[in-house]
This record gives C-alpha cells, structure tokens and sequence, in this order.
C-alpha cells in the first residue's frame, strides 16, 4: 500500500512539475527544435512525446536537475527517431545532421533562446494576418487550439485546420526560422509587430471569462522582442503603445454597461504604473530621433489619455504624421474625426463623406459619420446615420453607447 501511495505522490508531483515547465518555457523549448528541425508541426509532435515520456520517467525517478533540458534532449532523440525512419531527403538529411551534432554538443543546463525566430517564422509575409496570429497564439504563447478558437469566436476544428494549414505552408515554402538579415529587417518586423499588436486589440475587445488575457500575452511578446532586439524605437513604440493603451482598459466600460472614450472615462480606474511605463518608453524610443509608424501610434495613445483632456490638436497633426508611413483610408477617418474634435467640424465631416467608396461597410466609419453629422447639427441625418452603425456594432458595449448618443439629439427618432 505505501508503495502505490508513494508511486501516486510521484505521478502527481511529475504531472504539476511537467505542467509549470510546459507554461514557463514551451516556447523556448519548440522554438529550439523548430530551428533545428525546419518543420514546425514535426517539432510540436516529439515535443509533445517528450512530454508524455516525462510523467513516466519523473513519476518513477524523481525530477532530473534540469526538466528543460531532459525535455529538450528526449524530443531530440525522438525527431532523430522519426527523420532516420522517414528515409534520407535533402531537408531531413540536414536537419538529421543538425540534430545529431547538437545532441552531442549540448549542455542540458543551457537552453538558447531562440524565440525570436519562431515569432519570425509564424508572422512571416507569406502567411495570412489571422494565421500570423494565431499561430503565434499557439507556438510561442503556448494557448492550445481551443483557446486560441475562442479568441477569434471560431469552431475548434476550423482553427485546428487554420494551424494545420498554416505550419504545412512554412515547411513546404521553406520558410525559415531565422531572424532577418539587416536589410530585411524594417518590412519583416512591421509584420511582426502589426501580429503582436492585432493579438492586443482581439483581447482588449474580447469580454470576461476566458482563461488566458490575450492583452497580457501580446505585452509578453513585446516585451520579449524588446529584451531579443533592444533599442529599437518601433519595438519600444508599439510596447509602449500596448501599455498607455491597456492603462485605461478597466475604464472602457462604464457602470451601465456602455462604453466610453478617454474623454469621458474615469481617470481614478486607469492603471498609473502602466501609464508611467508606457510613457517612459516612448521618450526613450522617441529620444532615438528614428520615427516610425508605431511611436506615432502610442504617441496618439498618450495624447488621448493627456490632462485634462485628449490633446485633440496634437492628434490630428500625429495623425497627419501617421499618414505619410500608412496612407489607408482607416488612417484618413481617424485624422479626420481628431480634426473635427480640435474645432473644424466641417472639414472633418467631408473628409468623412470623401471616403464612403472605400468605407462605408466599415461600422467604425457609420459611427463616426453619424457623430460629425450630429456636430455639424444634422440632428435628422445623425439620427439615421446612428441607427445604422448600432446595427452594425461589434457588441454590446458599443451598441449602447451609440443609443446613448443617438437618445441625445435633439432630432426626431427613438433611441432603439
């Protein structure tokens, strides 16, 4: 009976201590063997074996001195295993060599950190924006497939494929797990860091309930990619964009449910040592006197979140800046909303109307043409112009929010 009792205590201990090291350090470890391997999928596969072989080996004879690098060095051995068996083409005959040697040559208690390829590799150009994402999600911040579905409101299977797809692509196209040459080096990380910040924006309109705060893990990248390539002022601007902007997450809501602008939000609920930080960091970046899109953007964070008001001018002149690194049309309708908010209505409204061609399916466009309508004292046409963009709102915070403006006006029509 002691025997069985004591072989339990071991099971449970090598099951809790497999799962902090699989939560700690998976990306680290799926990161090495993606380099090595060339084959992403093949690299999560032995990964998962070493796993399974762990709570066998750790239950029966303890914890080894390094869980790492015994993780690391059995799922080594099983991709060996598996290329040796798989028959001696071009690519997994290198990958065998590599392998091999480094199985040799490695020093269990040190694990390279080779993240920054993998995030590399998953948001590479050649990959579609919400595969970019989502594989990101999965590989480097260790979300399972489920959790991963949820975010993106999606069916399980239909993720797991999307995965699945995506890994395929990087093994056929050969995409590597490198970390760009110099030259490469602007374009490629716009992608990254676009990847990190879309993962942002998905959590901080996401409601409560889910297990992982997707806010808090596109922070963990950049703070990753910031500490694997400092001093870079787009790294530290989107960082720091990421911040200020996640700051005034707890005030986004009000009491009633209805969401609310930096205007209007309850300074008391902002996060102070967030703010502070994000602020500092955009003075360090900003203070490398090498401009980019990203410092704008969290400069125009800063400046909506500015005492005792949002700094209306200074953003419709930020976006300006912005508009010469990204001339989209959601740029021009932001630059165009600041305008009319710094005290030109007008102008603000028809450079609203100029793009209704190119944005007139997009909610955010409705909501803000029935604002600058409701300005510029258009009650009637504000009224219906409201009343199309609540039908069209992402959800209920939003859609209450714009009844509120709409119950507002002095023009005819109920707030429905």
């Amino acid at each position: 009976m002691a025997g069985a009792e004591t072989a339990a205590a071991g099971a449970i201990a090598a099951a809790g201590a497999l799962d902090r090291v699989m939560r700690s350090d998976r990306g680290r470890l799926l990161s090495v063997l993606a380099a090595g391997l060339r084959d992403l999928a093949l690299a999560e596969d032995v990964l998962h074996e070493a796993a399974l072989s762990a709570l066998t080996h750790w239950g029966r004879s303890g914890l080894p001195s390094s869980p790492q690098g015994w993780l690391l060095q059995v799922a080594r051995r099983k991709a060996i295993d598996r290329l040796r068996r798989a028959g001696r083409d071009q690519a997994g005959a290198v990958a065998l060599a590599q392998l091999t040697s480094e199985a040799d040559q490695h020093d269990p208690e040190v694990i390279p950190d080779e993240r920054l390829r993998l995030i590399f590799a998953c948001c590479h150009p050649a990959l579609e924006p919400k595969s970019r994402v989502a594989l990101t999600l999965r590989t480097v911040c260790g979300l399972t497939t489920p959790q991963v579905a949820r975010a993106f409101l999606d069916a399980e299977p239909t993720m797991g494929q999307r995965l699945s797809r995506a890994k395929a692509k990087i093994a056929r196209a050969g995409i590597p797990f490198a970390v760009p040459d110099p030259a490469e080096w602007p374009a490629r990380l716009d992608t990254v860091l676009t990847s990190i910040y879309l993962i942002f924006t998905t959590g901080y309109v996401a409601g409560p309930g889910e297990a992982r705060d997707l806010c808090h893990e596109a922070e963990y990248l950049g703070r990753l990619i910031d500490r694997l390539r400092p001093g870079d002022p787009e790294i530290e601007g989107a960082l720091a964009m990421m911040l200020l902007t996640g700051a005034r997450r707890a005030a986004r809501i009000g009491e009633d449910g209805a969401g609310l602008p930096p205007a209007e939000q309850d300074r008391a609920l902002w996060d102070a040592a967030r703010l502070d930080e994000g602020r500092a960091i955009l003075a360090r970046a900003m203070a490398r006197h090498a401009p980019g899109p990203f410092q704008i953007k969290a400069a125009i964070a800063d400046c909506q979140m500015a005492d005792p008001g949002p700094d209306w001018p200074q953003i419709a002149a930020l976006y300006g800046a912005l508009w010469r690194h990204e001339p989209t049309p959601v740029v021009r309708l932001n630059g165009a909303v600041a305008l009319a908010e710094a005290g030109d209505p007008a102008r603000g409204l028809a450079m609203v109307e100029a793009l209704a061609d190119s944005l007139s399916g997009y909610q955010p466009w409705q909501a803000a043409r029935a604002a600058l309508l409701a300005m510029t004292g258009q009650a009637e046409a504000a009224a219906a112009a409201y009343r199309r963009a609540i039908a069209a709102a992402p959800g209920p915070a939003e859609a209450l929010f714009l009844r509120k403006r709409l119950a507002a006006l002095a023009g005819p029509g109920p707030a429905a």
